[in-house]
């Protein structure tokens, strides 16, 4: 266990904002986090693993735990599957790298996605045609009022579009410590989202190592690196509206690519309707939108927290303007106690 007070959050968070925690607590076990838990019983908890879905608006009064527990267990295989457990503390993109040296096909889509493993299933992490949700079949845990263990599964987590009950029903209330998953033994290609296939064609050879190879260009190539500009990824979610809303902006905007979903609605990007209303590349002090992604803000320098808030509000009330959708922010917000 690890344990820091009065600790800048500048490198505990992608955007680079430069707040401070009051403490923060490594720990490396599931018998430390359960420590701390009881000692800190009726204090403020917040837990992260590398910030890179996170926003800090000022200063955080409290202790900001991370769980960095490691290990990749193979706990079954045969000749379809094979089911493994992870720790929390995982960089995720290390878990996509090892799987797909393994031949182990299910999550490749989701290569290059910064953090850590146990953010993929609060999140419900997506790319390209792929989500966590695909994969995982249980959540492990423990409960921040009584350091009990839970073990969810799939279904208990209520996944959505980026969404999980961690997210909603289970804020601020668990920590996750290991996440369960179930991938393929052979390779089962998830190409049809925008211009993935054409990107791995590219290679020759369409497999498991070009399909992983061809979304780290593709994503290299919208997004920035966060040791060289201070971002969260896509800051917003794509907006799912009824047909015929979308119907109505499709006849004033027929170039407009929409995206019809199981549940009936259709999905918009939302990198479009920023677009649209002005604001790729653009830039206001040291935030801005990133020149190669609209959905991707950006500190360029010293913003804080709350220049990034506030800039993003101004695009949300800019799209909701022009198009009656009001964006929703993908990305957490944590608010000063």
């Amino acid at each position: 266990m690890i344990i820091k007070y009065n600790e800048s959050l500048k490198n505990y968070n992608t955007f680079g904002v430069a707040h401070k925690a009051a403490e923060i607590i490594d720990c490396q076990s599931e018998t430390e986090i359960t420590e701390t838990i009881k000692s800190h019983a009726g204090k403020p908890l917040q837990v992260i693993g590398d910030g890179s879905n996170i926003l800090f608006t000022a200063d955080f009064d409290g202790t900001i735990i991370r769980p960095l527990l490691y290990g990749i267990e193979p706990t079954r295989i045969d000749d379809n599957h094979v089911d493994l457990k992870v720790g929390a503390g995982v960089v995720w993109d290390g878990l996509v790298a090892y799987c797909v040296s393994n031949g182990w096909s299910g999550i490749e889509n989701l290569s290059y996605i910064p953090g850590r493993t146990g953010a993929a299933p609060v999140q419900n992490i997506g790319a390209y045609g792929t989500e966590a949700a695909d994969v995982i079949t249980f959540v492990n845990g423990l409960y921040t009022d009584s350091a009990k263990p839970f073990r969810l599964s799939a279904a208990e987590c209520n996944f959505g579009y980026r969404r999980s009950i961690f997210k909603h029903e289970l804020k601020g209330k668990a920590i996750v410590t290991s996440v369960e998953i179930r991938l393929n033994t052979k390779f089962t290609p998830n190409l049809n989202y925008g211009s993935v296939k054409a990107a791995v064609e590219s290679y020759g050879t369409i497999n498991l190592k070009n399909t992983r190879r061809a979304i780290i260009d593709i994503r290299r190539s919208k997004l920035p690196e966060p040791e060289d500009i201070g971002s969260a990824g896509s800051f917003f979610k794509n907006p799912e509206v009824k047909p015929a809303v979308a119907q109505k902006i499709k006849e004033k905007h027929p170039d407009m690519t929409l995206y019809r979903q199981p549940n009936g609605l259709i999905k918009i990007p939302a990198a479009w309707l920023i677009e649209e209303t002005g604001w790729k590349n653009k830039r206001i002090g040291d935030v801005g939108v990133y020149k190669n992604q609209a959905l991707v803000i950006v500190n360029h320098g010293k913003s804080s927290g709350q220049d990034i808030l506030r800039f993003s509000d101004m695009i949300v009330e800019s799209v909701f303007e022009n198009f009656g959708i009001k964006l929703e922010k993908e990305v957490v917000i944590i608010q000063t106690i």
